[in-house]
């Protein structure tokens, strides 16, 4: 147990140190393995065969689709479609890029290319409309986690590999939680902006009716609305798994990007492809290390252990997983979501599940505590991101930020922790079979 902690405590260490996360987790997997007395030779079968996983051929390839609509002007496509069901209201341009986060979530499912896309996109949109830069930059941070829960999500692909759950059911575990917290900061940055002096924009021009623009709109965006139909039409009907929905994505987008919306050239898509590579390999390297210390924490029977001084604080079972929660918001702070994901899925939804939790609702627990904790200061990375894209002090966006996660992130952790059926009612009348204890 001690060797445990301390290969933890330089874990967390060398993370806030700002050492690559890979050698943080290189050097904690070498203290716990050589003073527990773990060798490569005997962890290596189960992590080949864990690595072998088809479903995790997904990652990869939903990191492709995500470089390629980042680059490929797809994301314009969507904000133009979403511009169209906000009123010229104050405020309307940090809703449009709220809906349009969870939109784009849809398709490529990973918070920080959400970021990276729509953030680039909207800000300066709302500078031009006089919107307060640090609001901006605070919304788009708060937003661009909404893509881990709305599906298809790279997140729930690393829960369901981990922890031997389906895929489909982690899909469907995490929408309802994803809308309630898409409605919850659309409200929370209306509130911020209806006193504020800007422009009450409608995202097309002043003067334009909005007839006119509906259907030159709607066709331009058609393209890119095809691409969530065919990928959550053909998982939850049956008819492609997610692996081969993400590897649809990634052939689909690669067209669209270049003919319809001509964002990127076929020598660009060598940038792109690049860029995807070098993400992935990171990933993979991460995996294995954080597979490997999944794999001593399992053999030293640290899930039940954690659990009995858990109880050890308190039976009550509300007690815990709100320590639990927190516990996860604090990993979200330090570490990246794949990485915090597949360190803390195989440890704690064991627990959850001795408790009577059910699995999924540990997965959208799981989920949302990382998105929230990505975007909690002093550490959130999705913060850092977003204030150096709209060019603040990150200092002035955390008070915005601290609003959000106070009156949207906190009301939609607490609904998803204390109403299973927010994360159980989706998987069971969809897959059309209890996955209830």
């Amino acid at each position: 147990m001690m060797e445990l902690g301390i290969s933890f405590v330089i874990l967390v260490v060398l993370l806030i140190a700002g050492v690559p996360v890979m050698y943080c987790f290189g050097a904690s997997l070498l203290y716990a393995s050589y003073t527990l007395g773990y060798t490569a030779t005997g962890m290596f079968p189960t992590i080949y065969g864990k690595l072998s996983s088809v479903v995790l051929l997904s990652i990869p390839l939903f990191i492709l689709a995500g470089k390629i609509m980042e680059h490929g002007r797809i994301g314009d496509a969507l904000v133009g479609f979403v511009e169209l069901f906000v009123g010229k209201i104050k405020g309307s341009l940090t809703i449009i890029t709220t809906v349009a986060c969870a939109v784009f979530g849809a398709i490529c499912g990973s918070g920080m290319a959400t970021l990276s896309c729509i953030g680039s996109i909207m800000m300066p949109k709302m500078a031009a409309k006089r919107y307060p830069m640090e609001i901006a930059a605070a919304v788009s941070c708060c937003a661009a986690p909404i893509g881990m829960l709305i599906p298809p999500s790279s997140l729930c692909i690393v829960v369901a590999w981990a922890a031997n759950l389906s895929v489909t059911a982690c899909f469907l575990s995490t929408l309802i939680p994803g809308i309630i917290l898409t409605t919850l900061i659309s409200l929370v940055s209306y509130i911020m902006m209806r006193n504020k002096d800007v422009d009450a924009g409608s995202g097309y021009d002043e003067g334009v009716a909005l007839r006119d623009v509906i259907w030159p709109r709607t066709k331009y965006a058609i393209p890119a609305l095809i691409m969530p139909v065919i990928i959550l039409g053909g998982i939850y009907g049956g008819f492609i798994t997610p692996t081969e929905a993400a590897a649809v994505a990634s052939i689909y987008t690669i067209p669209v990007a270049i003919f319809i919306y001509r964002g990127t050239t076929c020598s660009g898509m060598k940038t792109v492809l690049m860029d995807s590579a070098k993400t992935t390999g990171i990933i993979m390297v991460m995996v294995v290390m954080t597979m490997a210390l999944g794999q001593i924490l399992t053999m030293e029977n640290m899930p039940m252990k954690l659990l009995d001084a858990l109880i050890a604080i308190s039976g009550n079972k509300l007690v815990i997983l709100l320590t639990i929660n927190v516990f996860l918001i604090l990993i979200g702070m330090i570490m990246d979501d794949t990485c915090a994901t597949m360190l803390t899925a195989p440890l704690l939804i064991p627990i959850g599940v001795a408790l009577g939790v059910n699995p999924y609702q540990m997965c959208a627990i799981l989920v949302t505590n990382i998105g929230m904790g990505n975007v909690t200061p002093p550490t959130a990375p999705f913060l850092y991101m977003a204030s150096g894209m709209a060019g603040v002090n990150a200092a002035k966006v955390m008070k915005p930020v601290i609003l959000i996660i106070v009156f949207a992130y906190v009301p939609t952790l607490l609904l998803t922790t204390f109403i299973p059926e927010l994360s159980t009612w989706l998987p069971n009348l969809v897959l059309g079979a209890k996955i209830a204890l």
